[in-house]
């Protein structure tokens, strides 16, 4: 793992789903100034566009804190090549080659790093968040997806092609009748990540009108909205909460037997509230609890903010 200790700041990029957000991290991961962009449904070439106008904005508007930072990180959605700084696809159907890190280069003058944003926010954990003293453990990601980093003997594990980690679409149900956008059924991502529920909710609530899911406009719909309905009793909702969280233990219990970690950290928009996180305990199985040395924990960086704290470990060299 290297850990740069270098002075000065960094200009972080995190560019989700949903949301872009740029600031100016310092060297201890602290989030000086920071704004935020809305994004939606992209592809590649309307994402680079929508960067390049809010880093414009960004440097126009905000500006540094003293200095111009001395270095300048990027985590991005989908599969990156973090050698080369290119931006290599979103998913299968959204899939082109961009040479971001050239281009910012060009028009910034930063030598930018990049990272895949679920990747950025492991080494966000690892080198200022609760993984800074383990050498094996997985951060798992759930929010509007479902994804996980891993770091095995203190190192990143990237796979191949860098595109390790997408345990969105492990079946942990071989039974179910829920259709995951890869095409198989019963894919974790499908039945418990915020845009699964969203759409089991849509899907689902003609069957319930006595749910206060149905109360709702499809677009004011959301995974904490039906953890709170759940909460309070609501059929469907408690329906819908109960699986994705028996998911999620399914896939954390095949997670540990596979890497055996000694710690397991949660993070995203889902486990937000605290809910899902003594659900999943409630479930996990005592010889597979027995097995993660350090447990299960919750993380202890800002969902809001992770990605973001990840871009700047990445600009700093955290690898």
């Amino acid at each position: 793992m290297n850990t740069k200790t270098n002075k000065g700041t960094c200009l972080a990029v995190d560019l989700g789903g949903t949301k872009l957000l740029i600031g100016e991290v310092d060297s201890g991961g602290q989030l000086l100034r920071s704004k935020k962009y809305k994004t939606g449904y992209l592809t590649q070439t309307e994402g680079t566009k929508v960067i390049f106008e809010a880093l414009d904005d960004y440097i126009a508007a905000v500006g540094w804190i003293n200095e111009r930072p001395g270095y300048m990180g990027m985590g991005m959605i989908g599969q990156v090549d973090y050698i080369n700084a290119n931006w290599l696809m979103i998913d299968p159907s959204r899939k082109e080659n961009i040479p971001i890190g050239s281009l910012i280069k060009d028009k910034y003058h930063f030598d930018i790093r990049i990272e895949n944003d679920v990747k950025a926010a492991t080494l966000a954990e690892k080198a200022f968040g609760t993984g800074k003293a383990d050498k094996d453990f997985i951060y798992l990601n759930i929010g509007t997806g479902i994804a996980a980093g891993f770091i095995a003997d203190g190192r990143l594990l990237r796979g191949w092609e860098n595109d390790s980690g997408e345990i969105g679409h492990i079946v942990v149900d071989i039974d179910s009748d829920v259709e995951c956008e890869c095409g198989r059924l019963g894919c974790l991502e499908a039945i418990a990540s915020g845009r699964g529920m969203y759409k089991r909710a849509l899907g689902l609530r003609e069957k319930h009108p006595d749910s206060q899911l149905f109360n709702f406009n499809e677009d004011d719909i959301s995974a904490k909205k039906i953890i709170t309905a759940a909460g309070a009793g609501d059929t469907l909702a408690s329906k819908i909460a109960d699986e994705a969280a028996a998911a999620i233990t399914c896939g954390i219990m095949n997670l540990i037997r596979v890497t055996n970690p000694e710690r397991i950290i949660l993070g995203g928009g889902v486990m937000a509230d605290g809910w899902m996180y003594r659900q999943i305990l409630d479930r996990i199985g005592k010889k597979e609890l027995g097995t993660v040395k350090k447990g299960i924990v919750l993380s202890e960086l800002n969902p809001g903010t992770v990605g973001i704290i990840g871009a700047a470990a990445v600009g700093f060299g955290f690898c």
